[in-house]
């Protein structure tokens, strides 16, 4: 039965991603959508309660289930067909550089598919995986994010691109109007691609639920390697030079990170006694293993060049600009990438290896580069007035702060790390949502375009306030999971992570509140722009704001039943929560008393309108202009305080990633020496 559904959470969307690419016809792409994924966010939550209650899983209830692939013949198929998956993705890279004349992402692809031969016909034969397929807490955890969000992601891209297209036909009708040259080229970026995004995005998930459930490290590289050229394709969407340079900045950062990780491979498979599971590298990397005779110190550099992979993946300095760029693609792609798949496959693999971080090599590495990229990021951020510049920058800044809990190595940290995962993955998907629909009913992704919005659409101004709220105002999970992680750094006198918290959450505080405040302020009446939204758009909105509140007031229960035993288990000794249950049960209550309020106000109240006060006198009040004392006319406005002076990219971007360039050289460097005799 575990095997069913495994299989179905990897299979079924492949299905749906190959009807959708023959699929022409909106209705009949809408019934497909839905229903695949509706049956994928239930196949999700089936896993999740048959781990939780041992109907699925044999064993103690919520204990780690492994598995090998029985029959050795269904293994090596199995095998073979991950790396014919691994040259073909390097095939399809290698054509489409040589078509845009790009070099470097062509040879670090011939580069790993060469590696992964090697590895497939040399190595694997002999490596003898005692379990491909493993889960646990932490496993149900990212199968909740993959399958509950990602699947509202894909529902709410059916209006959303439903109105892309439209958007880029019109532009395509004007440019024809020009010039033959003009209708030649936006026929190209405008042809309906809808298919393909459909597909791709299917195809995401697929990928990543394979590459939770592997434990055979090589099953794991390839569906890592699909959630990167996924990704590349669907960056580089729209085909615009702009798009297609951004996608191609991807690759090659990933693919970076993608041959770290063959390397390791390649390391782990010649030892003497070769590793080729992910549980066995973390209990080797641990403690060393005495039937094997293998030492910690022998696995520290493929333990590293991983992190440094998860580092990529998840858009670490000085890897950020990758995710930056994606903000080209369409929003769900952006929701897709930045809160459910892509990234958090990087941090993943992270948390997963934290019991063999802390204050070693690899350890420092990973939390110095977290934390500075959590630092720098959430100052990058206010100087931003793009929303999904905004959102970039600070999920850049909260995956830098899980890499950091991560690599302080300790159960406590590690705590705060899966929960900063969980409600970022909720939150972030609900903001990026609120922002597309804000882009295509007001014309702008600006911030300072968005002065009205509750009067504008008082409903998306409501869900997207309470997506901020969540990250970084008491009681909702995001501040509550920051507080655990300054305990788990006061109990470890890791004091200069602590410093570093201080200050990245202070301007964590001042980018959103000058957001918020932004939607808060209502100056004077206008029509309402929101009867348009599509359906399928509030419905996701809403899954995502009632993830957002229900994770919240569920906090003690998934501490409980999912975290504590996943860590318990991980460190080899029973663990408590790092906040106490009575204080999680008063967030509860709190958040309980927000809902109440959210609900007396979400409707329209009774309200007296009356003519703004100018500071002169009125001349329109519409207009919000008045004479001043001057006798000349001026207009009221508002606007927030960027300090790009200060906090720009030109000054903070260069310093950031030279500080973090030198720490993974340092890392890496410090992997080699710990390896020692058996490198030379």
């Amino acid at each position: 039965m575990p095997l069913a559904i495994i299989g179905f959470l990897v299979l079924f969307p492949l299905l749906a991603a190959v009807a959708l690419l023959a699929v022409r016809d909106d209705r009949v792409r809408t019934v497909i959508v839905y229903v695949s994924g509706l049956a994928i966010a239930v196949g999700s939550i089936w896993l999740a309660w048959g781990f939780l209650s041992g109907g699925l899983f044999e064993g103690e209830i919520g204990s780690p289930w492994y598995t090998p692939i029985a029959d050795a013949r269904v293994h090596e198929a199995i095998g073979y067909l991950a790396l014919l998956i691994d040259v073909a993705i390097a095939v399809y890279i290698i054509a489409t550089s040589i078509k845009h004349q790009r070099i470097l992402p062509g040879a670090l692809a011939a580069a790993q598919a060469v590696i992964l031969v090697y590895y497939e016909l040399a190595i694997a034969p002999v490596a003898h995986p005692a379990n491909d397929l493993y889960i646990d807490g932490l496993s149900v955890i990212m199968v909740l994010v993959i399958g509950v969000i990602g699947s509202g992601i894909c529902i709410y891209s059916l209006g959303y691109m439903k109105d892309f297209q439209a958007h880029a036909e019109k532009h395509a009708s004007a440019a024809s109007a020009d010039s033959a040259a003009s209708a030649d080229s936006a026929d190209e970026h405008t042809r309906d691609r809808r298919p393909v995004f459909f597909a791709l995005m299917f195809l995401f998930l697929a990928a990543m639920f394979a590459l939770v459930f592997s434990n055979n490290l090589s099953w794991l590289l390839c569906a890592w390697e699909i959630t990167t050229v996924c990704s590349f394709a669907l960056i580089g969407y729209t085909r615009t030079e702009e798009a297609i340079n951004n996608s191609f900045r991807q690759i090659n950062m990933n693919l970076l990170g993608g041959l770290a990780f063959s390397i390791a491979l390649v390391i782990l498979g010649s030892l003497a006694t070769p590793i080729s599971e992910l549980d066995v590298l973390i209990a080797v990397g641990v403690g060393g293993d005495e039937a094997s005779g293998l030492a910690s110190n022998i696995v520290a550099l493929p333990i590293g060049l991983i992190c440094l992979a998860g580092i990529t993946k998840a858009a670490q300095m000085p890897f950020q600009s990758w995710l930056l760029g994606a903000m080209v693609a369409p929003t769900p792609t952006s929701a897709l990438l930045h809160s459910s798949t892509m990234v958090k496959a990087g941090v993943f693999i992270i948390i997963k290896l934290a019991p063999t971080l802390g204050w070693n090599g690899n350890g420092i590495m990973v939390m110095l580069v977290g934390a500075l990229t959590f630092l720098f990021c959430s100052a990058l951020a206010i100087s931003q007035s793009n929303a999904k510049r905004v959102l970039a920058y600070s999920t850049i800044a909260n995956l830098g702060l899980i890499v950091a809990c991560a690599g302080v190595g300790t159960a406590d940290a590690a705590w705060a790390a899966i929960f900063l995962l969980i409600f970022h993955a909720a939150a972030k998907s609900l903001l990026f949502l609120c922002v597309g629909t804000a882009e295509h009913h007001i014309g702008s992704r600006d911030i300072e375009a968005m002065d009205n919005l509750f009067v504008r659409m008082p409903r998306l101004a409501r869900l997207m306030s309470l997506g901020i709220l969540c990250m970084f105002i008491a009681p909702f999970g995001m501040l509550v999971a920051k507080w655990a992680t300054i305990v788990s750094l006061v109990e470890t006198n890791n004091i200069t992570l602590l410093i570093i918290l201080a200050f990245g959450s202070a301007l964590t505080f001042m980018f959103w509140a000058k957001w918020l405040g932004k939607l808060l302020a209502c100056a004077q009446d206008q029509p309402s722009v929101e009867k348009t939204v599509h359906s399928s758009e509030w419905l996701a909105q809403g899954l995502m704001a009632v993830l957002v509140v229900g994770i919240s007031l569920i906090f003690p229960l998934v501490s409980y039943y999912l975290v504590m035993p996943y860590l318990g288990g991980v460190w080899g000794f029973p663990i408590t929560s790092t906040i106490e249950a009575e204080n999680l049960a008063i967030m509860a209550v709190i958040i309980l008393a927000i809902l109440l309020s959210f609900a007396i106000f979400f409707g329209r109240s009774n309200r007296r309108e009356v003519p703004i006060y100018l500071a002169g006198v009125g001349t329109d009040f519409e207009k919000r202009s008045f004479t001043n004392s001057l006798s000349q006319t001026s207009q009221a406005g508002q606007r927030n305080w960027y300090l790009s002076g200060w906090f720009g990219e030109p000054a903070l971007t260069p310093m950031a990633n030279t500080m973090c360039i030198a720490i993974l050289v340092l890392g890496v460097g410090l992997g080699i020496a710990a390896m020692g005799g058996w490198m030379l």
